[in-house]
């Protein structure tokens, strides 16, 4: 049996070169979840320096990109922590659970998208880089007026990928209480995006 080829192995470049090269893409980044633009920048200054403590570490499995971009998203998830242990624990134990409706597993509501499944703006038939810049023009805008608490448990489950149970962790609630949130998340970005002229993609049977 023949050996798999490897890999070529990646290296880093020069750290006094990496704000030139990724700093514009870790802030676009890092404000779109945060939603604030000091606590963008001071994510991407402790990415970097994360990044040059870590720098003996980097094994060469992923570009140097990828890599700073995976350093940016503990420090996100850090951050949301932090906020939740400085909020009272009880503040979203007293949320109403809503109504009753089925969902398909790990929080996806039946009927409902999810950013990670495919089902975004190619789902509604938006095929050119100008339509997919304009729903993701709107989508955020429709998110940036929404809680920050809703906004937060949205980030971590849809964009940045955490289990519901990492999320739990993070956010200190409840899965019953991450359901309502997900789910209020959905329908008011659902009902923003369509009055902005970006329709629902289909009912899942």
């Amino acid at each position: 049996m023949e050996d798999e080829p490897s890999l070529p192995h990646r290296t880093l470049s020069d750290p006094a070169t990496w704000v030139e090269r990724h700093g514009d893409y870790l802030y676009r980044n890092a404000l779109f979840r945060l939603r604030d633009r000091d606590l963008a920048e001071e994510a991407v200054q402790e990415t970097f320096l994360a990044a040059l403590k870590a720098r003996p570490e980097f094994a060469g499995r992923s570009s140097e990109r990828t890599w700073l971009v995976g350093i940016l998203k503990h420090k996100i998830v850090d951050h949301f922590r932090k906020v939740s242990r400085e909020s009272p624990a009880e503040e979203m134990e007293c949320l109403p659970y809503e109504e009753e409706r089925p969902f398909l597993g790990e929080g996806e509501w039946k009927g409902h998208w999810r950013v990670g499944d495919g089902g975004g703006p190619a789902a509604w038939g938006i095929s050119t880089d100008l339509d997919r810049r304009e729903f993701w023009e709107v989508f955020n805008a429709c998110l940036s007026r929404l809680p920050s608490r809703l906004v937060e448990a949205f980030t971590l489950r849809e964009i940045d990928d955490l289990s519901s149970e990492e999320v739990c962790k993070v956010l200190r609630v409840t899965p019953t209480n991450l359901w309502v949130m997900l789910h209020r998340c959905r329908m008011q970005l659902r009902r923003c995006l369509e009055v902005n002229g970006f329709g629902s993609r289909p009912e899942r049977g």
